[in-house]
């Protein structure tokens, strides 16, 4: 991969619903200038506000990450990070006429198809990497999460998640080299079980939710009578539990798909810098909120 800083030769628009708002919508990728960085523009907005992919500009980890500046937000933006982190995008403006990102099946994979029927191109500007110098960690024992980078020469990440059920106990998944990033990350599609399901519906928090862009994982004995519930839930004729405790509504791309889409969110929170990584990172048991926490650790230790 080189050096140089890179766009998209064209524009390109993806279609579809937000998770958590429902909201039906396009988002289009317009290429940018060097040193431009990563933007949302909302353009369903009174002035077309912009807003930066950064950090500070964090205002939510619940159930995704969320961005605002100046009253304007964008909902569930570590998918499309992640795409344009993993194809080594570093200058970017995302047009919005919706205020969630597309959920489309819950992983990167259409970003990333999008991305490369744009076309990606060098710039003149050389990257301007991160370059990490001695170890930074975040903990939080209580929920046994660690999150630490250490010096490379490159990024690369492992992920270890252990949820500590039947249906789901512990799974690593790894990234060595970015250029793999497409093939072994961008498909894998995020999770749920299916406690945290109802209780989401319940509270109106996935009306765009359907059983095509999220992995559901029973971790106890479920009733034909609440199967059938679920079937008419998400509009299916039927639905069925796995012998693995995985809701028949799709089939895993890898056995340990679910840490596979923890490592993407994190990669996609972390493009929140707003610069590429070069450093080794580990996290067990990553989550949004620990996640952002950690960017933000690793930009005040660049500051100092």
């Amino acid at each position: 991969m080189s050096d140089k800083q890179k766009t998209i030769a064209k524009a390109v628009s993806v279609k579809g619903s937000g998770l958590h708002t429902g909201q039906e919508g396009i988002l289009t990728f317009q290429p940018a200038p060097e040193n431009h960085g990563i933007k949302f523009k909302r353009i369903d907005l009174d002035g077309q506000p912009i807003i930066e992919a950064n950090i500070d500009h964090v205002i939510s980890t619940d159930r995704g990450t969320t961005i605002g500046n100046n009253g304007a937000k964008v909902y569930t933006i570590e998918h499309v990070l992640a795409a344009l982190i993993g194809l080594g995008i570093d200058n970017i403006l995302i047009e919005l006429n919706m205020e969630e990102i597309p959920i489309m099946d819950g992983s990167a994979k259409f970003f990333v198809e999008a991305l490369w029927e744009a076309g990606i191109v060098d710039q003149k500007a050389k990257k301007d990497y991160i370059v990490i110098e001695k170890p930074i960690s975040i903990e939080v024992p209580e929920k046994k999460i660690k999150i630490q980078i250490k010096p490379a020469e490159s990024f690369s990440v492992n992920v270890i998640i252990n949820y500590e059920t039947k249906v789901l106990g512990e799974q690593v998944a790894r990234l060595q080299r970015m250029e793999d990033f497409s093939q072994e990350i961008a498909p894998c599609r995020t999770f749920v079980f299916l406690h945290e399901l109802e209780f989401l519906l319940k509270n109106n928090l996935i009306k765009g939710g359907d059983l095509n862009n999220a992995i559901v994982f029973i971790n106890r004995r479920v009733s034909q009578k609440e199967l059938d519930r679920l079937a008419k839930l998400f509009n299916k004729p039927k639905v069925t539990v796995k012998p693995e405790g995985v809701l028949n509504n799709l089939d895993l791309y890898f056995k340990n798909e679910p840490a596979r889409h923890k490592l993407l969110d994190l990669i996609g929170d972390l493009a929140l810098l707003g610069r590429p990584i070069k450093g080794h990172l580990t996290a067990y048991r990553p989550g949004h909120q620990t996640n952002t926490e950690f960017a933000k650790i690793i930009k005040k230790q660049l500051n100092h």
